[in-house]
């Protein structure tokens, strides 16, 4: 686990995102090694938990910044612009962080709160394998004691080798054995790193956001106190911004995939030879490229600005919070989420146009975008989205509460 007490205080919007700024160049050196050769990027985790950057969402009553989620949205962009494997492993950090905001008493609150803002991090362990749906989880929380036992198997674990502590989101069970539905009460569980029973497995074999360490996660009846659960269910018994704000993040992820992609292809166009059907010395006075630069600028940054003005509607959301300001937040959060898919899997597919063939050269490594832009949107599929986009538009029908809308 992080020595911690040795992270840095944020304490502005403008500090946070220089800092991010900073790393996200940081990240970036050696991103394309790190992925060619699977090297998992601990050195980069130091430097984000040494950073401050953590405690971006702690509240000011905890001790800290709380600068909102525009500037969180862009810090995490800024991390995916460097290497998007870097972007997503904070991803659950600032969801739980959320939920913690949520639902958490207020010792819980003082306690991993403080731990964040000596630089701890949380990792989920969230996903299961099938044949049961993906809104059931077969990982039980039972009482024993004056506490809980766990047990269970988890899949992409996101960031779960790097973490300090992992939470784990478990159905509550009785313990007669009965199988859980997706109508058991959850509760989400933090775990530390250690904890006598819990594994972390180094088995991601994903074709993109390749250094992620989204592998498994095994709890063989794992202790844990009574102060460390905290109810995860009723969140979404009234209105509330968490499933936007996950979905924002990811949004996030996304854009900066799409950014960065956009930045390779005019650096690939510097070096590409021009067709001589156009008649020009460069590449980049090609009238065919041109046109192909200025469609994809405007997927591009029409998606910033969509990420930007989702984060915008979800701060006016948790400032009046009511049935139609969460509901609002999550359509502008779903459209920002869907305009992200496109233009990161736009953008990575275009950069070859400006580099022409000897871009996909294996030993460019360029195929990289796309891939951490295939796998990562394969996150919350869009067609749902769409479908929730359609209704609220034409009938005013508000989307469901669950943590993926």
């Amino acid at each position: 686990m992080t020595e911690l007490a040795s992270a840095a205080r944020i304490t502005s919007a403008d500090d946070a995102l220089s800092t991010a700024a900073r790393l996200s160049a940081a990240f970036a050196d050696g991103a394309s090694a790190r992925d060619a050769d699977r090297v998992l990027p601990h050195e980069q985790v130091r430097a984000l938990k040494e950073s401050g950057l953590l405690a971006l969402t702690v509240p000011a009553e905890y001790g800290g910044p709380d600068v909102g989620t525009t500037v969180l949205a862009e810090v995490i962009r800024l991390f995916a612009h460097g290497d998007p494997s870097l972007g997503q492993i904070p991803h659950s950090h600032f969801t739980f962080l959320e939920a913690l905001r949520l639902q958490g008493t207020d010792a819980q609150q003082a306690f991993f709160y403080g731990l964040v803002l000596d630089g701890a991090l949380f990792a989920n362990a969230q996903s299961e394998r099938g044949p049961h749906p993906t809104d059931v989880d077969t990982t039980t929380l039972v009482a024993s004691g004056d506490g809980y036992v766990l047990n269970g198997r988890k899949f992409y674990s996101t960031g779960a080798l790097f973490a300090d502590w992992l939470i784990v989101r478990a159905s509550l069970s009785d313990g007669s054995g009965a199988i859980p539905t997706a109508s058991t009460p959850k509760a989400i569980v933090f775990v530390p790193r250690d904890a006598v029973g819990l594994t972390v497995i180094d088995d991601w074999d994903g074709m993109g956001q390749r250094t992620t360490a989204s592998g498994s996660v095994t709890l063989d009846g794992v202790r844990v106190p009574a102060e460390h659960v905290v109810d995860f269910t009723p969140i979404f018994a009234r209105p509330t911004v968490y499933g936007a704000h996950a979905q924002l993040l990811h949004a996030a992820i996304d854009v900066g995939i799409a950014t960065a992609a956009l930045d390779e292809g005019v650096r690939q166009a510097v070096k590409a030879r021009p067709h001589f059907e156009a008649k020009v010395s460069d590449a980049a006075d090609d009238p065919t490229l041109v046109q192909v630069a200025g469609e994809l600028a405007v997927t591009v940054r029409g998606a910033q600005a969509l990420l930007a003005e989702a984060a915008r509607q979800i701060e006016a959301a948790r400032a009046d919070l009511t049935e139609d300001t969460a509901a609002a937040a999550s359509i502008a959060v779903a459209i920002a989420k869907v305009s992200a898919v496109r233009a990161s899997l736009d953008a990575s597919t275009k950069l070859f146009e400006f580099g022409g063939t000897r871009s996909a050269s294996a030993g460019g490594n360029l195929a990289r975008y796309w891939r951490d832009a295939r796998t990562h949107t394969l996150h919350d599929p869009t067609r749902w989205k769409l479908r929730h986009i359609g209704r609220y538009t034409l009938s005013g029908t508000k989307p469901p509460r669950h943590g993926q809308i």
